[in-house]
């Protein structure tokens, strides 16, 4: 897997399950003192019948007084202000920055992942925005929702209970990892979603598979090693940062008694720098359920 499929993975642009299917992903329990938190991996875009939920992960969140998620701030509003202000640049036209061939790509590219408004929707974007919208619109035509998505039904849930949901970061700092990632770098991210576009989804099924078991090992394979080998600053801003600055809000959390629900990326439970691993290095023991 190329390096920039594991960005669009972070943000939960391409986890795609092929068809309604029982899933049992992986929990874990870090404890410490009186404090007790249970990690959980999401994936964001699902459809309406994909059933994930079960006994243990009932119970968890039942024990739970509060749920921690990446971002509580994602409202539609929001979210179209942030793109304005980080994801457009009309004034530099995206067909611009690209070589003849990549226009010609861009263009079937539009067409194939059916964009709204064809090619020109993409023209007033930057390459960072037209290479998520070509990764997302396949995956909302194939019937992906992010209000499917598990975070949302986890937060619906909770609040349903009455119980506080907090948020990790802002999608403000999430856009903005992308955003500020030098303009080659974005051109690079936008020519690999043109490769990947014709494709389908039929490459992430392997990667779906291993959320549906539970086999961190394998998501990080997937998910994480050409990314450390390929792009190792991407890597260690977009995940090891993150997963640090996480551990360092939970622990904090941990200094007082209760018990939290954290739901984040999938992709940040898995591999050497996973969310747990750091929350190790703070003395914070942490095992699988």
């Amino acid at each position: 897997m190329k390096p920039f499929r594991r960005i669009r993975v972070l943000f939960a642009l391409c986890l795609l399950l092929a068809a309604p299917a029982f899933a049992n992903p992986a929990l874990w329990v870090a404890k410490k003192d009186q404090a007790t938190v249970y990690l959980f991996g999401t994936v964001h875009l699902l459809p309406h019948d994909a059933n994930w939920s079960s006994k243990q992960l009932d119970n968890a969140l039942d024990a739970s007084a509060r749920l921690l998620i990446e971002l509580t701030d994602d409202n539609p509003a929001n979210m179209q202000a942030q793109v304005i202000k980080y994801g457009l640049d009309p004034a530099h036209p995206l067909s611009t920055r690209l070589s003849p061939r990549d226009r010609t790509r861009l263009e079937r590219a539009a067409e194939d992942a059916e964009v709204p408004g064809g090619v020109a929707t993409l023209q007033a974007m930057r390459p960072w925005l037209a290479a998520v919208t070509l990764a997302v619109a396949p995956l909302v035509r194939a019937g992906m929702d992010p209000a499917a998505g598990v975070d949302k039904t986890l937060r619906a849930r909770m609040e349903k209970a009455g119980k506080p949901v907090e948020g990790l970061e802002t999608a403000e700092q999430q856009l903005r990892m992308l955003a500020d990632m030098p303009e080659p770098l974005q051109l690079s991210f936008l020519s690999q979603s043109l490769d990947e576009v014709a494709q389908g989804p039929a490459r992430l099924r392997d990667l779906i598979d291993a959320w549906r078991r539970g086999d961190t090992d394998e998501i990080a394979r997937i998910e994480d090693e050409d990314l450390r080998k390929g792009s190792p600053e991407l890597y260690e801003r977009m995940l090891v940062k993150r997963n640090e600055a996480w551990a360092k809000a939970i622990a904090e959390r941990m200094k007082q008694p209760g018990t939290t629900f954290v739901a984040v990326g999938a992709g940040h439970l898995a591999g050497p720098d996973s969310l747990q691993k750091q929350l190790e290095k703070l003395g914070i023991e942490v095992q699988r359920q």
